[in-house]
């Protein structure tokens, strides 16, 4: 009655289960049969599956699942779980299946893309990371070996002709960064030949949640042309002097930094009595506000770390190196001052996407997590996603207790670590989790201090993370980890190769400690996930503290508690202002994916007529060519030299060239626009609003400037031994491109950022 009450109302809630569950009686009567079959005769039954269509009737759909559930036995040793199956039909009809920790989500993923390969679509198999895209390709290979079907895989380190090969395979596995990096190159290409990615089918998408929600607030880049410059280090230094609460004051959020009077003064006398708000110069305050950032806001081995002599962004998500992040280019470079170290290359963007467009060009997505339903409104309104809630295959019999809240960061660690030692004492495995690498560091010290050894997994160290978390669960053993999303590898009780499970479950299995909540309750569930895998025992406890940034930045009122002699507080008004902090954490982050999605729908539809134009002229187009017989028309003489096809080719390269220049510069004007349209809301007028209506108009005769340009372009040509120079007409590309992910300014918001450089503080002095 309430999932039919909720879907009349239009709340997303989970799919049905039944018609699929009414089917697992019909697929387990298959077993016997098919397994007297040989590996030939199992083949043969999956090419048969190639005559069905999309989506599966009844019958193919049981044939899929029996024959998917013998090959995985005969190819991996493991026979999928009625519940495995559900998580399969419910991929292929289209859905995010919610499954558990330790479920098997990739052998269910795997079994799903060869149903769809099978039916003759191509399958991109989406992670989070390239480590997880060769591990679970090369894992899942038998399988698809003996259904099959071919698949592959693609790295960062992947070369153009490798990834060309890979995307071929019926099944590609790919972190989302780099299919995106492939679609803006394939984007930039001059002839057909040099694409890699094929036309979209499937996408099914690992860490559905990781990807559709946080991802998509961080926007894949393709920059060239690139221009050295040197970090900003006198302004760097000068930050350095300033005091906190005298010169500057962060606001209440921790998100924002500003000057004060005194620091005004002591800034503009420091640079040699300048006026910071002169008109005639104000390249001099957003200088000093970037360092001011950098210095203040951007902490090392928090936000970032320094490895190699260069400034890594660890993802806030998952507690890992971003190796292919940076902050918006003069952000970056301010930080790169303040840490002493080469400034990295900088440039102008020749495009970009969001991982809400690059998932949303695929005619049929789908996807697996086990942290779903708590965004389940936002996979409906961004992607038209349903979830499908797949049970258990064995009950989860974890204890998770209650929040333990304390007034200070200190008292919190005291009862973390009284905690961790009683429970160390009885040989059950521990796993903490943190918010951050400093955390993690800073408690490792402590329970070292407190005679507790452990193994700390966090950015510095996330290349050796399969085997730290593939032994977490060894008796005795204390593991200190930042985010556990997406680490891809389970906890299995007793070790690697289970050899002391018995003990490790009489003692009651892994006990997980959160040192505070996270910013999302997705992050705490995959944390406490970590524990009860498959009806293992285990427990979770998450200690807070009234500190806590989460608590601090976003609770109406952290004074007026009452604290036991240990600092803990009981009262449940208080706890329940944990749960509060962080519903304002989340709606905050939905407000940044809401408004990265609404000032990217006008830039997509602009951004589809320039590609739309660009495959006409690239493929040929009949409309077009004319471009090319207009051209011959006017100069007959290079006709005459070089014949049409020569025409053509230059008159393709030329008109190429000036519809990537135009775009790259109206990118430039469309995120200027944006950072500066957030001064209208002064006047009391909408941000989105104004930036639309001034990006129309400035489109408005793209195509037909870019013509002009083209034309004026060949007016200029000269043939030479039969061939046109398009070179000598300025005609270049860019001599290198890298691509990279910006990660948004973390703090602040740009309008206040921007009326601070316009608009000195009321009583400041000069």
């Amino acid at each position: 009655m309430a999932e039919s009450v909720r879907r009349l109302l239009g709340k997303p809630g989970a799919v049905d289960l039944r018609p699929y569950t009414k089917l697992l009686e019909s697929i387990e009567a298959r077993e016997p049969e098919l397994r007297d079959l040989d590996d030939a005769q199992l083949t043969e039954k999956a090419a048969e599956l190639g005559n069905a269509e999309l989506p599966y009737e009844r019958d193919d759909l049981v044939e899929l699942c029996a024959v998917g559930r013998e090959a995985a036995r005969r190819a991996l040793g493991e026979r999928p779980f009625d519940v495995q199956l559900l998580g399969v039909m419910a991929l292929l009809d289209g859905h995010i299946a919610e499954m558990a920790t330790g479920e098997g989500k990739t052998l269910a993923g795997a079994l799903a893309a060869a149903g769809f390969a099978l039916r003759g679509q191509r399958v991109h198999v989406l992670s989070v990371n390239d480590y997880l895209a060769r591990r679970d390709a090369e894992w899942m290979r038998p399988l698809y070996d003996l259904l099959g079907v071919a698949v592959a895989w693609i790295g960062e380190e992947s070369t153009p002709a490798e990834r060309r090969t890979a995307y071929s395979a019926d099944i590609t596995y790919a972190s989302v960064s780099e299919l995106g990096f492939d679609v803006l190159r394939d984007r930039m290409v001059t002839d057909t030949a040099d694409r890699v990615v094929p036309d979209t089918g499937i996408a099914l998408i690992d860490e559905a949640d990781s990807v559709l929600v946080d991802e998509a607030r961080v926007p894949l880049v393709l920059a060239g042309a690139a221009e050295h410059s040197d970090a900003d280090l006198e302004m760097a230094e000068l930050v350095r002097t300033l005091k906190p609460g005298i010169d500057y004051e962060i606001d209440n959020e921790g998100r924002n930094v500003q000057l004060t009077d005194t620091g005004i003064d002591n800034v503009e006398r420091a640079l040699g009595g300048i006026d910071l708000y002169d008109e005639d110069d104000t390249s001099v305050l957003p200088r000093v506000n970037l360092a001011l950032h950098a210095h203040v806001l951007l902490q090392r081995d928090v936000h970032y770390v320094v490895r190699d002599g260069e400034v890594r962004i660890i993802n806030e998500s998952r507690g890992r190196i971003a190796l292919l992040q940076r902050w918006p280019d003069g952000l970056q470079a301010a930080v790169e001052a303040k840490e002493k170290v080469d400034v990295s290359e900088t440039g102008e963007v020749l495009d970009s996407i969001t991982v809400q467009a690059l998932v949303l060009r695929y005619p049929t997505r789908c996807g697996m997590t086990g942290t779903a339903m708590a965004v389940a409104d936002q996979l409906r309104e961004f992607y038209e996603l349903e979830v499908a809630v797949i049970p258990p295959n064995k009950p989860c019999v974890r204890t998770d207790q209650p929040d333990r809240l304390y007034a200070t960061r200190e008292e919190k660690e005291d009862a973390l670590i009284e905690e961790a030692t009683e429970v160390h004492a009885t040989g059950r495995p521990i796993l903490i989790g943190t918010q951050d690498v400093a955390e993690s560091e800073l408690l490792a010290k402590r329970l070292a201090d407190a005679g507790l050894e452990c193994v700390v997994l966090n950015a510095k160290n996330d290349s050796d993370e399969a085997a730290i978390i593939a032994e977490a669960g060894t008796h005795g053993a204390i593991t200190v980890s930042t985010q556990m999303a997406g680490r891809g590898t389970d906890i299995r009780l007793g070790g690697s190769d289970m050899s002391d499970r018995d003990r490790v479950v009489e003692a009651g299995g892994v006990h997980v400690m959160g040192y505070g909540r996270y910013p999302s309750s997705r992050l705490d569930d995959q944390l406490r996930g970590r524990a009860g895998r498959q009806g293992d025992p285990g427990t979770s406890t998450f200690f807070v503290s009234v500190e806590d940034d989460l608590v601090a930045n976003n609770a109406p009122e952290t004074r007026g508690y009452e604290a036991a002699g240990d600092g803990e507080i009981t009262d449940p008004s208080w706890l329940r202002m944990v749960d509060h902090a962080q519903r304002v954490s989340e709606g905050q982050l939905l407000d940044i994916h809401r408004n990265t999605w609404r000032y990217n729908k006008l830039i997509d539809v602009q951004r589809s007529v320039v590609l739309e134009h660009r495959e006409a002229v690239l493929t040929d187009d009949l409309g077009d060519r004319q471009l090319a017989v207009d051209c011959a028309a006017h100069h007959a003489d290079l006709v005459d030299d070089a014949g049409a096809d020569e025409v053509a080719r230059a008159a393709r390269l030329i008109t190429l060239y000036h519809l990537d220049r135009g775009w790259t510069d109206h990118n430039a004007f469309l995120a200027e626009l944006r950072e500066g349209i957030h001064l209208r809301f002064l006047g009391r007028r909408d941000p989105l609003d104004e930036f639309n209506r001034d990006a129309v108009p400035e489109f408005k005769g793209f195509l037909d400037g870019a013509r002009t340009r083209a034309a004026e372009s060949f007016g200029e040509a000269e043939a030479a031994d039969g061939t046109i120079d398009v070179a000598e007409l300025g005609v270049k590309r860019p001599s290198m491109t890298w691509t990279y992910m910006v990660h948004d300014h973390p703090f602040s918001s740009q309008l206040e950022n921007f009326v601070g450089k316009l608009k000195r503080p009321s009583g400041a002095q000069g």
